[in-house]
């Protein structure tokens, strides 16, 4: 019954911390209401991916010294913080950058390898079905987000700090009520021998199918942030309302979440090397169609939740390819860095999709730019021919 509640609490803290992709609803708001630029919004939500990915390195070397528990809770107290700061900046960019990308994006990196580290030791058969489930509420944390935000920005004339702050109070306390319930079972031991694995890491760094990890996380990431970062005014610009806009996000997040749960079944069932091959060209495929107006908005939204499954499949196969490669034991110290494309792709993607924006008045240019950096690392990939081998460390 414990792991069950574990497993529970892992995915609502997930959701907690994955409502950073709802960020495109709020920029409409920030644009309007205090002046900001595309790419400024845009630096915002990137900033806030760097600082995530950068901070889950020594937050894992602290799960396996102190364990999930209290990594977490420091983890939730830092993601109110953070809307807590930017909801007093009074509109002001640099505050509202400090506090959402420094200081929320810190307490996401905190709490998100928790709940995927203590899962896998809580069902050791099942580790991509459990990562892609656990990972699933992160991916699904923008569909209660987007709604959300709709209706506190009604309800509050639309005043985007405000809703910073019912954010950080309400997202931020339920984020701390289920870090306090994680735990590990009894027979896995967290002990000083994590922290001596984790300082062993260097020969397994230096493998050139580690390195091909990495490029694809950055790839894979930098194409779908580059799109949900801008998806609200993406949608608009193809003449949709502010309503379709909405669903947009939602769908692309329902669609980020399914994807997380069914690539994890299929790395489980069929092996990641293979799955990390179709994940990718189904998300390259996928995002091709958002570059054209759509007739209906049926079909956008049919469209946006397939590109959400696309850039979902990163988060779970590529922890599935580490723990197949090199073991669970060394997953809280090599995910995170693997995990750095992310966060390059999140600096660089969203702003570079905002500039062209603001440039160009499209974001087809960016989505294209994405699209063919996926194809051409899955290409580099084949060649180099590293699937369905576990490589020894040298």
């Amino acid at each position: 019954m414990q792991k069950w509640i574990v497993l529970a609490a892992g995915v609502i803290l997930q959701m907690v911390l994955g409502s950073v992709y709802a960020w495109s609803a709020f920029v409409p708001f920030l644009k309007n209401d205090h002046g900001l630029s595309s790419s400024e919004c845009s630096l915002i939500f990137g900033v806030t991916i760097a600082t995530f990915t950068v901070v889950m390195i020594p937050a894992g070397r602290l799960l396996g010294r102190y364990g999930a528990r209290p990594v977490a809770a420091v983890g939730s107290v830092l993601f109110s913080l953070g809307y807590l700061v930017a909801s007093y900046s009074g509109g002001s960019y640099p505050v509202i950058l400090t506090g959402i990308g420094l200081i929320t994006g810190m307490g996401i990196g905190a709490g998100y390898v928790c709940p995927l580290t203590v899962g896998m030791k809580w069902f050791p058969d099942n580790k991509g079905l459990v990562t892609g489930v656990a990972v699933a509420g992160f991916g699904g944390g923008a569909i209660v987000l987007s709604s959300l935000v709709e209706y506190m920005l009604d309800m509050h004339d639309g005043d985007v700090l405000m809703s910073f702050r019912v954010l950080g109070l309400g997202l931020g306390g339920v984020a701390l009520i289920a870090s306090l319930f994680l735990s590990e079972p009894e027979h896995v031991v967290s002990c000083p021998s994590s922290v001596v694995k984790n300082m062993s890491l260097k020969p397994y760094l230096a493998t050139k199918a580690f390195w091909l990890l990495f490029l694809g996380m950055f790839a894979g990431t930098f194409a779908g942030l580059l799109t949900i970062a801008n998806l609200h005014p993406l949608i608009h610009n193809m003449g949709f309302n502010n309503m379709v806009a909405t669903l947009g996000i939602s769908t692309f997040a329902l669609g980020n979440s399914l994807g997380r749960i069914l690539w994890g079944q299929f790395a489980d069932k069929y092996g990641s090397s293979k799955i990390l091959i179709i994940s990718s060209l189904w998300l390259a495929l996928s995002l091709l169609p958002l570059t054209v107006s759509q007739s209906s908005s049926g079909l956008l939204l049919v469209m946006t939740t397939a590109a959400g499954m696309g850039f979902g499949g990163c988060f779970v196969v590529y922890a599935s390819c580490i723990v197949q490669r090199y073991g669970t034991e060394f997953f809280p110290g090599l995910y995170p860095i693997c995990f750095l494309g992310y966060g390059l792709a999140g600096l660089v993607g969203p702003v570079i999709g905002g500039a062209i924006a603001d440039a160009t008045g499209s974001f087809n240019w960016g989505i294209w730019l994405g699209v063919l950096l996926v194809f051409v690392v899955l290409i580099i990939r084949l060649i180099f021919n590293h699937f369905g081998q576990k490589e020894q460390a040298r």
